[in-house]
């Protein structure tokens, strides 16, 4: 493992013209991302934490098969938040609808068929026997990005639950009424990017998408600009040996942070939660190196 910090090489070629925003699929999204987890494990370190993570993604699939329909915001609602340049999908107003909770419910049976370590078992446990208080608390530190540390296993699971229902959430937005909130900051939830992804699609190779953690919402963002504070004065990149440059840290001097960019031109199976786990390696060399990680990704909750 070796750092190689230069300018990123892969400057865009062309003329694109990327939508802003690539709103969710929920009936695709999951079960591809839990392929995607299945396809890494196979001897990887990681490897046990991979299958987990890909049955925990299998079961927020299944589990959104007859759940009722979330409950969406008024028109009011909607509308004094694109006046006021406000997230549509307000996370400090969040409060648990039946279908979240449905949702909830069948993702912790679904889970506990599983197999995992004791630790995680035991915080399952856990979260199943929480009262409503507890589990509004944990839903609140998800939500704040502010997860206790003793309590990081129980987080993954109302994570979970949390994808899920923001993700059937943000499908139902309108695309064209979602507006540019600022650095780093999700236009349907509000929230933090898990990584960024140059893409290959059609009318947009060469641009660059940062994938929401929570809603799982693609925006549109520049390239060679930090996705963090949005300066481009001292931006570098950082791989490991041997990656093929498949995925890098964008690194950036200014604000000492960093966040990934999956070359997805390269290899289109990259997936922005599942790679951005597999990719964990990565996180560490940078960190060594005095750089705090921006990208938001519950099931790296501790890195």
């Amino acid at each position: 493992m070796s750092a190689n910090i230069e300018p990123d090489p892969s400057i865009i070629g062309t003329i694109a013209k990327p939508p802003f925003v690539r709103l969710p699929d929920p009936a695709r999204l999951f079960a591809d991302r839990a392929a995607r987890f299945r396809a890494l494990a196979s001897g990887h370190q990681l490897e046990p934490y991979l299958k987990l993570l890909a049955g925990i993604s299998q079961a927020q699939s299944d589990v959104q098969q007859g759940l009722p329909e979330p409950r969406m915001p008024d028109t009011a609602t909607l509308s004094r938040a694109h006046d006021h340049g406000m997230p549509p999908l307000d996370r400090n107003a969040f409060n648990p609808d039946d279908a979240f909770d449905q949702a909830f419910e069948r993702l912790l049976a679904r889970v506990e068929l599983l197999e995992m370590p004791p630790q995680a078992n035991a915080a399952l446990v856990r979260v199943k026997a929480a009262e409503r208080a507890a589990r509004d608390m944990m839903i609140h530190n998800v939500l704040a990005d502010a997860i206790p540390f003793e309590a990081l296993a129980e987080h993954v699971f109302v994570a979970a639950a949390l994808q899920v229902h923001f993700v059937r959430l943000a499908a139902k937005l309108e695309e064209k009424s979602l507006t540019d909130l600022g650095h780093g900051i999700c236009p349907s939830c509000g929230g933090a990017p898990s990584s960024t992804m140059v893409v290959g699609w059609t009318g947009a190779d060469g641009t660059r998408f940062c994938s929401c953690s929570l809603c799982g919402t693609l925006w549109n963002y520049i390239r060679l600009q930090c996705t963090l504070c949005g300066s481009n004065r001292k931006m570098q990149y950082q791989e490991i040996e041997g990656s093929e440059g498949v995925i890098k840290a964008e690194i950036c001097e200014d604000c000492r942070g960093y966040v990934k960019v999956l070359y997805e031109q390269k290899n289109r199976d990259l997936e922005p939660i599942a790679d951005d786990v597999a990719s964990l390696g990565l996180d560490l060399m940078v960190q060594e190196l005095g750089f705090r990680r921006g990208g938001v990704n519950p099931f790296l909750i501790g890195y």
